[in-house]
């Protein structure tokens, strides 16, 4: 598999695109105004305590407090488990007014604010430096039990000084000198941030998180990327900056793009962006996915559309699966859709055909960085997953709820406009004495009472004995409409 990253970087935002065999797999972007805040260390102070809930609201110099749960308040445990620990009143802990220091581990969602912990880290390209817990933990995702145990002995081998590290997974095969660097570089860093603690003002920023290209270069660039592509001169220095510090072995794969067509045209990369906005995401079979994005969850629904196949029909509904079930990884690490996601495939009767399904949906998610969890098929042939949600979806960041229908999808029809139009009059006429009325509708409302409703239109008029005039207002939305007394 070739991998290449190709970066975008404007004075109003940084755009980062992960391409895989020539398709657009996965899609980050930054803008300059709302940086997200996970990773920044804060100066906070205790706004409110809330016991019923064992938490506390934040005051981090945010617009929304924090939230800070008591579980990120305990001191961590080797076992890393803190559903194991007994949980004290979190009144013993904090108190209204007191100063704390403070992590960000949860952008702000939505209406809620941010998501805090008081187990400061700090990363750098192999290790997680944990200053206030002198433990060596290694990733999970490194399962040969020998590396871990090198890797291990050499972090256990540093003077600590009552500090501790995580070894992350690009660790893997690193040597020892290599892990030294990483460690003497956020032993200093941490001495920096140490020192503008104690001079930093309540509440305010103490440390501010790498912009997105970098951290890219720090977390997401493993060693079958072919090239990395960046189109800003200013963003090229400084990431050639950092990889000749950090990865000295990407320097041959980092190019500054010049050429005069927009590098994300050349990987028809804007027009996958087009698509991933839309509900329908045709399959090459003919099939289609309808993907729906909600609060609560996300739902995805497979159909065969136009695939009618060549044997029979359970072969037909497996091929479409399939297809949809490499289709769906896709689209779950470029829209970065998290939580629930609820995958209503077409019903198959065949166990094993079940089982290839899932395998196969299984297979395309390995590549995805964020962690997911797949269930069984249900008894009502549904598949029930889970992705982590580490930051908002591609939809959340390009888009806001439609103004026309607030956000539902849909929106009134014209005869039902009409009717709602009917009952205002009829209010207005009993509450009020005016001579006539007037009504400021949309051109589709004002066609359907001139039109089809006409008769009723007359009967209304009789029935309150004032005469009903209609009059269209252009930039009125199909649901907008006044009744106005004349």
């Amino acid at each position: 598999m070739s991998e290449e990253i190709l970066i975008n970087v404007t004075p109003q935002e940084t755009r980062i695109g992960v391409v895989e065999n020539g398709m657009l797999q996965e899609l980050l972007i930054e803008r300059s105004k709302n940086r997200g805040l996970v990773g920044n260390i804060y100066k906070g102070k205790v706004k409110r305590v809330l016991p019923g809930m064992q938490a506390a609201f934040v005051d981090i110099g945010l617009e929304r407090s924090a939230f800070l749960h008591v579980s990120e308040i305990l001191p961590q445990h080797d076992n890393g488990d803190k559903d194991d620990v007994p949980q004290p009143d979190i009144t013993r802990l904090l108190h209204e007014g007191q100063k704390i220091i403070v992590q960000v581990i949860k952008d702000e969602l939505g209406t809620k604010g941010a998501r805090l912990t008081t187990h400061i880290t700090v990363p750098s390209r192999y290790l997680v430096l944990m200053p206030r817990n002198p433990h060596v933990g290694v990733s999970q995702r490194i399962e040969n039990e020998e590396e871990r145990n090198r890797l291990r002995d050499i972090l256990n081998d540093e003077e600590q000084d009552n500090k501790g590290y995580i070894i992350r997974t690009a660790a893997e095969g690193a040597g020892e000198a290599e892990l030294q660097h990483d460690a003497d570089f956020l032993q200093k860093l941490w001495q920096r941030i140490e020192d503008k603690l104690k001079k930093a003002k309540c509440p305010s920023l103490v440390h501010e998180d790498l912009s997105l290209e970098l951290r890219m270069m720090r977390d997401l660039v493993v060693a079958d990327v072919e090239k990395i592509r960046v189109d800003s001169q200013e963003s090229f220095q400084r990431i050639s900056q950092f990889v000749a510090e950090f990865a000295p072995s990407l320097k041959g794969r980092l190019e500054h793009y010049q050429r005069g067509r927009p590098l994300f045209d050349v990987y028809n990369i804007e027009d996958e962006i087009q698509k991933a906005l839309h509900r329908q995401v045709p399959l090459k079979s003919g099939g289609y996915l309808i993907i729906d994005q909600t609060e609560a969850m996300t739902t995805v629904d497979v159909n065969t559309g136009a695939f009618v196949g060549h044997r029979n029909l359970e072969e037909t509904i497996f091929r479409t699966n399939l297809e949809a079930a490499s289709a769906l990884a896709r689209q779950l690490r470029l829209r970065n859709l998290g939580g629930i996601i609820i995958v209503d495939f077409i019903d198959m009767k065949d166990e094993e055909h079940k089982r290839q399904v899932l395998r196969t949906l299984e297979k395309s998610l390995e590549h995805d960085h964020a962690k997911t969890h797949i269930s069984e098929v249900s008894a009502l042939g549904l598949v029930q997953m889970t992705r982590k949600r580490t930051r908002e979806s591609l939809e959340h960041v390009l888009c806001e709820p439609c103004p026309t229908c607030s956000g539902r999808g849909s929106i009134k029809t014209a005869q039902t406009v009409c009717y709602d139009i009917f009952r205002e009059i009829a209010r207005a006429a009993r509450a009020y004495e005016a001579p006539k009325l007037l009504v400021l509708a949309s051109q589709e409302v004002v066609d359907c009472l001139l039109d089809d409703e006409a008769s009723s239109v007359a009967e209304l008029e009789s029935f309150i004995n004032i005469p009903i005039r209609f009059q269209v207002e252009t930039l009125y939305t199909q649901e907008q409409f006044d009744v106005v007394l004349l």
